[in-house]
């Protein structure tokens, strides 16, 4: 994903100056991995127009944007979080609820594991065993492994402090590596659980995106 960084900061540049083409390229490089994320934070059913409340958002306020892909990943991210919450809220249910942050403190700063983590699983399958970990871990680990934000990247996103986002993302791979050796194992997990209806929910929001972008 790093490897394709100037190709996207290039294309937000190109789509913030209103080019259709390259908020195209943007969305499909984003959006899976952003869906992957929504689906950890809403049911199932919601997740699509969840990510598509989102992408309004985005494209409405990209012209206010600044910054490369990572930041833009980060942005994203953020605005992904609210709208989920937000339906969260509309719906009487409670917002999710990470742990106690003053037992993440003990380990130390330089413990990182998601850099070296699931390098070996495609998005789908990774995605099927997050959604079994708690929340606050499944978000640390989406945040870190599949969308590819830092510590300080995801902390921002999360509103914690870096050491409890990487405590949380290391339980979280730590239980993942327990379902990994589990009797199912990766090879029961369907791969092409974040990804199903992609085309249908691309071709809704790109139509729309430049409209909004004008807006």
């Amino acid at each position: 994903m790093q490897g394709d960084d100037a190709e996207l900061t290039a294309a937000l540049g190109a789509a913030k100056e209103g080019d259709e083409n390259a908020f195209r390229t943007v969305y499909r490089a984003v959006q899976p991995r952003l869906l992957g994320y929504v689906r950890t934070l809403v049911p199932e059913a919601d997740a699509e127009d969840v990510a598509s409340e989102a992408w309004f958002q985005i494209a409405r306020d990209l012209d206010r944007f600044s910054g490369d892909a990572d930041r833009f990943r980060g942005w994203t991210a953020r605005i992904a979080r609210n709208r989920a919450l937000d339906h969260i809220r509309a719906r009487g249910r409670r917002p999710v609820q990470g742990a106690d942050e003053s037992e993440l403190t003990g380990l130390p700063d330089g413990v990182d594991t998601a850099d070296e983590a699931l390098a070996s699983l495609g998005t789908g399958r990774t995605m099927a065993l997050i959604s079994q970990l708690p929340r606050d871990q499944a978000e640390a680990v989406v945040l870190r492994v599949v969308v590819g934000l830092d510590a300080k990247g995801a902390a921002s996103v999360l509103g914690k402090r870096a050491g409890a986002v990487r405590t949380a993302a290391h339980r979280g791979l730590r239980k993942l590596a327990e379902l990994l050796d589990g009797p199912d194992g990766a090879d029961g997990v369907d791969a092409t659980i974040p990804d199903q209806r992609l085309n249908q929910s691309l071709s809704v929001t790109e139509r729309a995106a430049p409209t909004l972008r004008k807006t």
